[in-house]
């Protein structure tokens, strides 16, 4: 079967799995869907371009070429409902409000910047850095222009303190990654929520050489938050700090991270550098790194891991010991990011298009439904999640009993899967059709 595509391969980076796609450019509804060809080694294949893709060659490629070219590959064959038919609306969201997408807002702490999930798709996994949101501002008393002189101060149990400079640092590809504020929310169409690829280097490494005390338990890595204009609303206070228990620093993945989607970081995400840790909400990831102390068992948790406790599901009250502190990792979740209305051989069909993100593990248990007294249905993920980063990119097919309001929600259909925000519905978007 010749295929007139355009062959792009993405490359599952925290799975260290390979997937090749052949997508229609214009689409060809005889074809009735797309070619996918899965790999379940390492990709070795150079750098990502700017939509996380790397270019596998001339856009006229056979399927029969394609699979001689990866003979270990499975093949996927995923249907195509919409093939032939037109695009008539995208329906918006009745839930939330609908925030200015990617316009800087307010100032200091109190600064936003909101991403369009609508716009994710299979082919746009990666957000573009202009369009990455910000929760909270580049601090005004830094100068950006000096940013190449940032040192980070390493103290507290250790032999010496020491001072490493970042220009020193030898940043390389770290992978593909979701990063979500923890106060992510329908008021700004979970807006606070986008994915990239990173550059840095990993902490555990950067650490490797330091002489730490026996008595050393964790690390408190901390970051430059002070600014100019105080904070108008009280949402925020002064002192972006994290702490991470030695045994759990390998394990985490953390990094410093020195540049995003191939180019230097930006300065309201962290100029010079920030920590960033896959899979942990944003609070976490502490941005301006300036100081990282070395601590022992008794330390206590910093304001910032007190601010942001019931965000990241602690135990109420908050423990009073660091040590006692969860993992502020998101549990997967998913949820539909666009609604489209289509005619299809005279018949409206609705296409929901969704994410999923989060966890640990992969799942093939996600399901959709519209209210509460209908049936739970299985979504279309095609080709399967093959890793939890960035996100997986899912679809299903809908046709409403009638017009009026219909909550969505999504499930992961298997108890062996923690998923706290998705059980209390915090995810749930309110959609009106007709009328």
């Amino acid at each position: 079967m010749a295929l007139t595509r355009r062959l792009f391969l993405r490359r599952s980076l925290a799975g260290g799995a390979a997937l090749l796609v052949a997508c229609g450019e214009g689409g060809d509804a005889a074809d009735g869907g797309g070619l996918r060809l899965l790999d379940g080694g390492p990709l070795d294949g150079g750098p990502l371009d700017a939509d996380g893709l790397l270019d596998a060659g001339p856009s006229d490629v056979g399927a029969d070429a394609a699979a001689d070219a990866a003979p270990d590959m499975m093949v996927v064959e995923c249907a195509d409902p919409f093939a032939g038919g037109e695009l008539v609306e995208v329906l918006d969201f009745a839930s939330g409000d609908h925030p200015t997408f990617h316009q800087s807002l307010g100032q200091g702490w109190d600064g936003r910047l909101y991403f369009d999930l609508r716009q994710v798709d299979e082919d746009a996994l990666l957000t573009p850095t202009e369009q990455f949101f910000v929760r909270t501002f580049y601090p005004d008393p830094l100068d950006p222009d000096r940013a190449g002189e940032w040192t980070i101060e390493i103290d507290g149990l250790v032999d010496a303190p020491l001072s490493l400079a970042v220009a020193d640092l030898a940043p390389r590809d770290m992978g593909a990654f979701v990063l979500e504020c923890s106060g992510n929310g329908d008021f700004s169409q979970f807006g606070l929520l986008s994915a990239a690829t990173w550059q840095g280097v990993p902490l555990a490494e950067v650490l490797a050489d330091v002489g730490v005390l026996p008595e050393a338990t964790a690390v408190k890595i901390s970051g430059f938050d002070e600014h100019d204009v105080p904070s108008r609303n009280g949402h925020s206070t002064p002192g972006a700090a994290w702490i991470i228990p030695l045994d759990q620093l390998a394990a985490t993945g953390a990094f410093l991270a020195t540049g995003m989607n191939g180019g230097p970081l930006p300065p309201d995400h962290g100029l010079p550098v920030r920590l960033y840790v896959p899979n942990w909400y944003g609070c976490a990831c502490i941005k301006w790194v300036d100081t990282i102390t070395f601590v022992d068992a008794d330390e206590p948790p910093t304001g910032q891991m007190v601010e942001f406790a019931t965000r990241t599901h602690q135990p109420r009250p908050a423990p009073a010991l660091a040590r006692d502190f969860l993992p502020p990792s998101m549990d997967q979740a998913a949820m539909p990011v666009r609604i489209e209305r289509w005619q299809v051989d005279g018949e409206t069909l609705f296409r929901v298009v969704g994410i999923a993100w989060g966890g640990y593990a992969v799942t093939d248990a996600l399901e959709i439904r519209f209210n509460p007294d209908e049936a739970w249905q299985p979504v279309d993920v095609c080709p399967p999640m093959r890793a939890n980063q960035p996100w997986t990119v899912w679809e299903h097919v809908w046709q409403p009993a009638g017009p009026g309001l219909y909550q969505v929600r999504c499930r992961v259909a298997d108890d062996a899967v923690p998923t706290q925000r998705l059980d209390v519905g915090f995810y749930d978007r309110v959609v009106r059709v007709g009328g």
